[in-house]
């Protein structure tokens, strides 16, 4: 995503309204209880890892955390009339899912990253249909270790019943954020990556997001 649009005055005109209106609109409506905000370091670069539930796990996240947020995003919110304008105005990075190459992907993770940005991701992928966590993938190590940062994992607990994916939005303050300690993989930076390195720190990394979300899950 070009620097061009998000530097924009509709880039930045939109981004502003995001952050006055949205943001304490979402935490007074639907946020229950914040923890561990302390655990969010003061600056940039590293990545913020979530359980995926819910189209609320991303505004979630938006309206509680400090710091201006990139986000993977899937390529309906690229192609849909409402989101489009949004997604790429305020510099999210487009995931085409089905593409079996996400080499593209991961590079521009990572030049967020070097650039001292904050990226949030859901290693899951996609929204689980239980509330539950399902299959993950790896790319959250992929990125850590290429652009040599630290993972803050975090876990969303009511964003389902909130909003499941099938469902319709509810009204209700039932939403809690869970923050824990940033994730250190520095000893696995000059090591030779492969996929079963990928693997462990992904498991790693979901534990505990599980932990945090009180959810369980199965390493893989």
């Amino acid at each position: 995503m070009s620097n061009t649009k998000e530097n924009s005055i509709l880039g930045k005109f939109i981004y502003l309204i995001l952050m006055l209106f949205l943001r304490p609109l979402i935490k007074l409506i639907w946020i229950k209880k914040v923890d561990g905000l302390k655990n969010i370091p003061l600056s940039g670069p590293y990545i913020i890892a979530a359980n995926h539930q819910s189209y609320f796990d991303f505004i979630s996240l938006m309206s509680v955390l400090p710091q201006r947020l990139y986000f993977l995003a899937a390529e309906k919110f690229f192609t849909s009339n409402f989101w489009k304008p949004i997604v790429e105005y305020t510099g999210q990075i487009r995931v085409d899912r089905d593409a079996e190459d996400k080499s593209q992907v991961i590079t521009k993770a990572t030049e967020i990253l070097k650039k001292g940005k904050i990226l949030a991701l859901f290693p899951q992928g996609t929204r689980s249909r239980t509330g539950g966590i399902e299959k993950t993938f790896t790319g959250v190590a992929r990125i850590a270790l290429l652009a040599r940062v630290s993972v803050v994992p975090v876990g969303i607990k009511g964003a389902f019943e909130v909003f499941p994916p099938d469902g319709k939005l509810k009204w209700k303050k039932d939403i809690e954020i869970n923050i824990g300690q940033p994730l250190d993989f520095s000893k696995y930076y000059d090591l030779e990556k492969n996929p079963q390195l990928y693997r462990a720190i992904t498991n790693e990394v979901m534990v505990e997001i599980a932990r945090l979300a009180e959810k369980e899950y199965k390493e893989e």
